[in-house]
């Protein structure tokens, strides 16, 4: 156990040689003091066939019939473990425990201190997962016994009367093939593995690591909305309190320039704090602020110290950037000017981080100023090498695969928690509630389905307004009142047919809702297009993927693209999605070689912004 890199993919931990000013070890915002210790390496491993281990107290005494590397998905382990190859290796229902032990950590404030503490972090872990020390369980910050979900961080703070010179952490983790968690493209009971479906990954999936935290500190979340026509930003930071009393927030802005120790504003914001978590709204003026975009990236460094009665502070530091996005008329707008979306479909599934970058700046090579990061769990250092890089980006909820009451309980709760780790970035723009009727198979016909929707809509206008939203992409958009529930009107077309693309594009921009895409546009109330709102074919092409057809070699494909796109281009389309960056599973339609990162078509050939628009 050392004090490391951390790597919170599913790979072993790498170097790191990027060009990334903000170099963010784990899967948050934040950068804190103190360094991590990690607990990844070699644990016992055994799979509860059975589901035992909770009635026969796994957690006080146990003997694991093998070992598993974390992080690694139980798929993996199961088949090192067995010794088979690669496949479908359970169905239904897996239960898997792991187990080790780490001597307790020297703290920076010593052992003892009055503010320091112990706090265990898993990068992402689940789809359910149990936690005991020395035999004791756990409850999360949020006071969670079982936590759940499998794309997000989760911690828990560990009880110093529990804590030995060498500790027992154990780990129950269960998962199901039920439609009703959020699975984005993973199998389940609704739809079986093969075509766009994918064999399960879950379980270990990231690193897990120990640190020290404060006992009254602020949590490692900021969300940021900006103002930039004043220059100013809202953020909103989280307390987590033990000592109730009176505290000072003080934040302090920098130059995010590397090396730059340049302090450009700082205010004090005094508040009287109960014990527990609370969020906090906070707002300060950045003075000539340079806006961030992809052409020109700016950075700026947030230092937020939690001060308490006796002057001890307790620190985070982030960087965030200043911009705006906007579904204006017919037209998106950054930073108050238009910008046409050139983006590209990117699933990443199992790639290594050093994978995700080589795949991100083969993006950009493309032309690409928009990826579209598609109904998955990602590895979260994406968001901090997009801000750096400058790469708009758009990201979806993983969808359950049925609609139902507890669906969409469980779509909800992932939001939130997705929100929560992502907010601080310039580079994340655009979400997507839904995709293509995933999980709300029934919105054309039932009610509820589509109040939940527009609830959620109206929520992220409300709370998170530095987003632009889409309710479900690709086709029955909501309309209430012939008010469409969506900052953008989207569309899934697909067809290698130039001749049938010319007449798609046409009937689209007519504002035709029937017959367009595979199923109508809008759903609900009639809804009248007059280019109110932001048209994007927000997926298109596919070629080579057997279901979509279309050319197969390189140099054919080239061709074909460069058609299609200009087709888009002539018409007041606000952008399009190429469908995809790399090859996944049975889908063979990708322009990036996934492990090299190398095109196989030409660089720039998705780039269009250099073009003028069509004249309406």
């Amino acid at each position: 156990m050392s004090e490391q890199q951390v790597n919170y993919s599913t790979s072993e931990s790498k170097e790191e040689n990027g060009s990334e000013i903000f170099v963010n070890p784990l899967p948050r915002a934040v950068l804190r003091s103190a360094a991590p210790i990690l607990l990844d390496g070699e644990w016992n491993f055994s799979l509860d066939i059975d589901d035992k281990g909770i009635q026969e107290c796994w957690h006080l005494s146990h003997e694991y019939q093998h070992t598993a590397n974390w992080p690694g998905s139980i798929e993996d382990h199961i088949t090192e473990a067995k010794g088979q190859s690669a496949g479908n290796a359970w169905s239904d229902k897996v239960v898997a425990w792991y187990e080790r032990t780490f001597p307790l950590p020297q703290l920076v404030n010593g052992n003892g201190s009055p503010h320091g503490m112990v706090q265990l972090t898993f990068g992402a872990c689940g789809y359910e997962t149990m936690v005991w020390l020395n035999g004791v369980l756990l409850k999360t910050i949020e006071g969670e016994e079982v936590h759940v979900g499998e794309y997000t961080s989760f911690s828990y703070e560990l009880p110093e009367a529990n804590l030995k010179p060498v500790n027992r952490v154990t780990v129950r983790i269960a998962d199901t093939m039920d439609a009703d968690i959020p699975r984005g493209k993973q199998e389940s009971h609704v739809y079986k593995r093969g075509g766009i479906w994918y064999r399960t990954y879950t379980g270990a999936v990231r690193s897990i690591w120990l640190e020290q935290v404060d006992r009254n500190r602020l949590r490692s979340r900021v969300g940021v909305v900006s103002i930039v026509e004043d220059n100013l930003v809202r953020l909103t930071v989280t307390t987590r309190i033990h000592d109730p009393g009176h505290y000072v927030i003080r934040l302090r802005i920098y130059d995010g320039k590397q090396g730059s120790a340049k302090q450009l504003a700082t205010s004090d914001f005094p508040l009287n704090l109960e014990a527990g978590q609370k969020q906090q709204r906070l707002v300060i003026e950045v003075p000539d602020a340079k806006l961030w975009s992809p052409a020109h990236p700016n950075m700026y460094k947030l230092v937020a110290e939690l001060i308490d009665e006796n002057g001890y502070s307790s620190e985070i530091v982030t960087q965030f950037g200043l911009r705006k996005i906007e579904a204006r008329g017919c037209c998106v707008y950054l930073n108050n000017k238009k910008v046409y979306l050139d983006g590209i479909l990117y699933q990443p599934g199992n790639a290594t981080y050093d994978e995700v970058r080589l795949h991100m700046h083969a993006m950009k090579e493309l032309g690409c100023n928009l990826v579209r990061i598609h109904i998955a769990g990602v590895d979260p250092r994406i968001y901090n090498l997009a801000d750096s890089m400058g790469m708009l980006l758009w990201v979806e909820v993983p969808s359950p695969h049925r609609s139902n009451h507890k669906s969409r309980q469980n779509h909800r709760a992932e939001l939130l928690r997705m929100l929560s780790l992502i907010e601080t970035h310039p580079s994340v723009v655009i979400w997507s509630l839904y995709n293509e009727d995933w999980g709300a198979q029934d919105i054309a016909t039932n009610k509820e389905t589509r109040d939940y929707i527009v609830e959620m809509y109206h929520f992220m206008q409300i709370a998170h307004p530095q987003f632009l939203v889409v309710d479900n992409d690709g086709w029955q958009h909501i309309s209430h009142e012939g008010r469409l529930k969506s900052d953008l009107l989207t569309a899934h077309l697909y067809t290698p047919d130039l001749t049938r693309w010319k007449e798609m594009l046409d009937q689209l921009v007519a504002g035709k809702m029937v017959g367009v895409a595979a199923f109508p546009l809008v759903v609900g109330d009639p809804f009248f297009y007059r280019r109110q709102v932001p048209l994007v074919v927000s997926e298109w092409g596919g070629f080579g993927f057997v279901e979509y057809g279309g050319p197969k070699d390189s140099e054919e494909r080239t061709k074909q693209i460069k058609l299609f796109k200009e087709e888009l281009r002539s018409r007041p389309i606000a952008g399009d999605v190429y469908t995809q960056a790399t090859n996944i599973e049975d889908e063979r339609n990708g322009l990036i070689d996934s492990t090299t990162g190398e095109l196989k078509v030409p660089a720039g050939l998705l780039k269009s912004r250099d073009r003028p628009d069509p004249v309406s």
